[in-house]
């Protein structure tokens, strides 16, 4: 049972996580060191000018640490499990009222201006949708494998996720496929998550190689699961690699041949031949319509149901990879498609799209193992990065703290989530556990998100690191989420 704001049980010192705290508190100092770092050769030199990023920070820091004081001392617990409904109601209320009445900053409009104030809804619904999954997955008798409840907790995402999407926010809906890590925790089945990997590898190499590749590597994929699953492993190796191999040269044999069997040689005469008019994926997909009925009555005998929802996961992956180049040419915008062009090597625009990845690289690397010095970084000097107080800020970290202060940074944020997970399980209620994982999952999506692009791995998609970059709407946000949780965190302590 909860506290009811009574005297009783353990104290205050005693039942905060200070670890959590401390933590906190390092990337938040970390974050505005490394701003001024970012902004001191073009703006004023004092830390503390009010005029430039560092100083605003500043305020931005002030102003989060009395939200975290104003929720652990005067908030009661329970009313974000009470209060869960208005505030993720209100929450969509201003993330679709901000398409209509926000600014536009850099394509996207997701922003409301108040003078010189900016405030992003889309920070604040990741609190609101984390309380909301939290009291509807807690209640008494809910099961994510009910087909009523999974529907219920899926809308509950996609809703705002949608949202976002249509303010061409594409980084923050993606921060939202995190919480496929806490569903799992929760009992979601891990085919789920096994079936997005491969929905996101399917696209990639739909526009990187070709729809064949795609499909051979979803009938191999699939043919290895409904194999695995039903027992039959050797018999996949036996006969199934044989086949697999022989489908994967069959586009250079058919080449070839055009080649071998064409009169005068000519560039013309090849692409005439008969053999250059055979499309390959008619043949994959005649050597799939083969084996499948095979597999269909095994799975009737054996009455395994895997192997139909295998069979109907694999034809939505195939419908998938025909859709490929629609959503890319027509969903994404032109910013993104040259961006995702330029990281999957399609295109090359190191002067472009590809500028501000390749100057983070270029700062990152050149900080060696120990950084060239607080300050002295001349990429972060010169500002040769783009967005680098914001985007960018684990650049400045690389180049002026080295390979060994990006590694402490990112164990910091290890740490961080690690300790939530720990004390989240140590709940006694489902809804402080569920919340907890929420607020992991998404530290975890910013991280992963934020410095995968600084180094390459990622699109750039716009997207803070969590209390270092600047900016007031991330830093309130970040720090109300997790404070929310030491307060929730703190109310079960009391009695331990």
């Amino acid at each position: 049972m909860r506290d009811t704001g009574g005297n009783k049980g353990r104290g205050f010192i005693k039942t905060v996580d200070w670890k959590l705290v401390i933590c906190y508190l390092v990337l938040v100092l970390i974050g505005w060191a490394n701003i001024y770092a970012s902004v001191h050769s073009s703006e004023p030199a004092s830390i503390f000018d009010f005029s430039c990023r560092s100083g605003k920070q500043f305020v931005w820091i002030a102003t989060a640490f009395a939200i975290a004081i104003l929720i652990l001392f005067l908030v009661n617990p329970r009313v974000y499990e009470g209060f869960s409904l208005p505030i993720y109601i209100a929450t969509i209320g201003l993330l679709v009222a901000v398409i209509f009445l926000g600014i536009e900053v850099k394509g996207s409009r997701s922003w409301f201006g108040f003078g010189p104030v900016r405030f992003q809804p889309a920070e604040i619904s990741k609190i609101s949708t984390s309380l909301m999954l939290a009291t509807v997955m807690s209640q008494l008798g809910y099961r994510i494998g009910r087909f009523k409840d999974f529907v219920v907790t899926a809308l509950i995402i996609l809703v705002p996720m949608a949202i976002i999407v249509l303010q061409s926010e594409t980084g923050s809906a993606l921060v939202y496929v995190g919480f496929i890590f806490m569903l799992y925790r929760e009992g979601l089945s891990g085919w789920l998550i096994f079936m997005m990997g491969m929905a996101i590898l399917l696209f990639i190499l739909t526009l990187a190689a070709s729809p064949y590749t795609a499909i051979l590597t979803l009938a191999a994929t699939t043919s290895l699961c409904i194999c695995l699953y039903s027992g039959r492993f050797k018999k996949w190796l036996m006969a199934g690699i044989p086949v697999i191999i022989l489908l994967a040269f069959t586009p250079h044999a058919l080449t070839l041949a055009a080649e071998h069997f064409t009169a005068d040689g000519t560039a013309e005469a090849v692409q005439e031949s008969f053999f250059s008019k055979i499309n390959p994926i008619y043949i994959l997909f005649a050597a799939i319509a083969a084996t499948v009925p095979f597999a269909v009555v095994h799975a009737f005998r054996e009455r395994n149901r895997f192997t139909y929802l295998a069979l109907i996961a694999a034809a939505a992956g195939i419908l998938l990879v025909f859709s490929a180049d629609f959503i890319f040419s027509n969903v994404l915008q032109d910013h993104q498609r040259k961006r995702i062009e330029v990281l999957l090597g399609m295109k090359e625009d190191p002067a472009g799209v590809g500028y501000n990845v390749n100057q983070s690289m270029i700062a990152i690397g050149s900080g060696g193992l120990a950084g060239k010095g607080y300050l002295n970084g001349t990429q972060t000097t010169y500002g040769f990065v783009p967005e680098q107080s914001t985007d960018f800020i684990f650049c400045t970290i690389g180049e002026e703290w080295g390979f060994v202060g990006a590694t402490l940074t990112i164990l910091l944020y290890v740490f961080m989530i690690w300790r939530i997970i720990k004390n989240a399980e140590h709940s006694r209620e489902s809804f402080t556990r569920i919340y907890g994982y929420c607020v992991a999952c998404c530290i975890f999506m910013h991280l992963f998100i934020n410095i995968g692009m600084t180094v390459g791995l990622m699109p750039v998609i716009g997207i803070p690191l969590p209390f270092v970059s600047y900016g007031g709407s991330s830093l309130w946000a970040f720090t109300a989420m997790l404070f929310i949780f030491i307060a929730l965190d703190r109310n079960e302590r009391k009695y331990f």
